[in-house]
């Protein structure tokens, strides 16, 4: 596209009007956030879905900024700057622009879109404030007339309490949870971490025989090896940062392998695909064998179940996933997304959203703060309707 008609701006601004009365009707505030923002937050936390589609620039003083690839994160920086106390409950609703690049050369028709959005901070219970904001997400979708869709949940907090549930090394639980997006990667971590897959040697495995033998400590080790090799830090990363990784693959080595029933206990986790009321059954089964940790989360899971019904929502259509965990590497807890079926055959996501209660404390806040949200890809559904008429 190289631009709007007036009657397409028209038609844009009336559709996302639709959704943020929705919005506001349930108390958000309406707020813009600003177009070009720190780029450091989107590189360092959206995931790589993100981080390699977001226009990075520097201004003239060095800084880098970007074009903001979503609303969500501006939305969390206008709360920290603007609102006069960030632990009360708030709601913000917004209708922007969005900018990321195409996947390819030749797709240039989403480099620029429009993102009608709900942000909830602080709020009531984590169950109710979830099924609240599925539920507002379709009552928006229904006041743009948007029809025939299909909702796929998650829940990544489900996942992170079965990690803590198992007895491994925390370092094993922060690479499983940081490669969950990535399933092949994934795969090949667990196989390693069971010793179904033999670790591989590499230039870093003479690196640690030699440090294995070493009498000095790790810091002192790597300082000696860079005098020694007249090699040179890359920047970005100190020598204890190196000293302390070197020191965790060490430690892996002697490590005991993760038993082949917690690997097992993980596969049939992920391999959860169902409705949610058959999900609650399924997690509690494998409840039976897993911490306290991972039975609270499953308690969590059933009362957002109960809420989302309460709420009126129709759940024999939606269907939960353990394997799903939407591409944005922040959320930290429940995650949907609403995909709607194109005349072709293909399917196209319009909405999604989650939890992510760690993304404001990350970003300035001096507290976690919980917070869950939408987004509505507006330029989609906008698109769709010109081609109905």
């Amino acid at each position: 596209m190289t631009g709007k008609s007036s009657i397409q701006r028209r038609a844009t601004d009336a559709l996302n009007a639709s959704m943020t009365q929705v919005f506001e009707a349930a108390g958000a505030e309406y707020i813009e956030p600003d177009i070009i923002q720190p780029a450091d937050v989107f590189l360092e936390r959206s995931g790589e879905h993100i981080r390699s589609r977001t226009y990075v620039f520097a201004d003239p003083s060095g800084a880098q900024l970007c074009l903001r690839p979503d609303l969500t994160v501006p939305a969390c920086r206008y709360h920290l700057e603007q609102a006069s106390d960030v632990m009360a409950a708030t709601r913000y609703c917004y209708a922007g622009k969005a900018f990321r690049h195409s996947k390819t050369a030749a797709d240039t028709s989403l480099r620029e879109f429009d993102q009608v959005g709900l942000e909830l901070f602080g709020g009531g219970t984590v169950a109710d404030d979830d099924a609240e904001t599925l539920a507002l997400t379709l009552a928006a979708l229904d006041a743009a007339s948007v029809s025939g869709y299909s909702i796929q949940l998650g829940d990544l907090g489900l996942f992170t309490a079965l990690l803590s549930s198992i007895d491994m090394p925390e370092r094993w639980r922060t690479s499983l949870r940081h490669q969950f997006w990535r399933p092949r990667a994934f795969r090949d971590l667990l196989n390693r971490l069971t010793g179904k897959t033999p670790r591989a040697r590499t230039s870093i495995s003479d690196l640690l025989d030699e440090m294995a033998d070493s009498t000095l400590d790790a810091v002192s080790f790597v300082e000696n090896k860079l005098e020694a090799d007249g090699l040179e830090m890359i920047a970005g990363r100190s020598i204890e940062q190196v000293a302390g990784r070197l020191s965790e693959k060490l430690d892996d080595r002697s490590e005991p392998s993760l038993s082949g029933d917690h690997a097992k206990l993980i596969d049939d986790y992920l391999s959860i695909r169902c409705s949610p009321s058959q999900a609650v059954q399924k997690l509690k089964q494998l409840g039976a064998r897993t911490g306290s940790e991972f039975a609270s989360a499953i308690d969590l899971f059933d009362a957002r179940f109960e809420a989302i019904q309460r709420a009126g929502l129709e759940t024999a259509d939606m269907e939960f996933a353990a394997v799903f965990g939407r591409s944005l590497e922040y959320y930290t807890g429940f995650v949907f997304q609403i995909d709607r079926q194109l005349a072709d055959g293909a399917s196209e996501t319009i909405a999604g959203g989650g939890r992510y209660d760690t993304m404001l404390k990350d970003i300035g806040a001096d507290a976690m703060i919980p917070a869950v949200g939408c987004a509505i890809y507006a330029s989609r559904l906008v698109s769709a309707s010109e081609a109905v008429s």
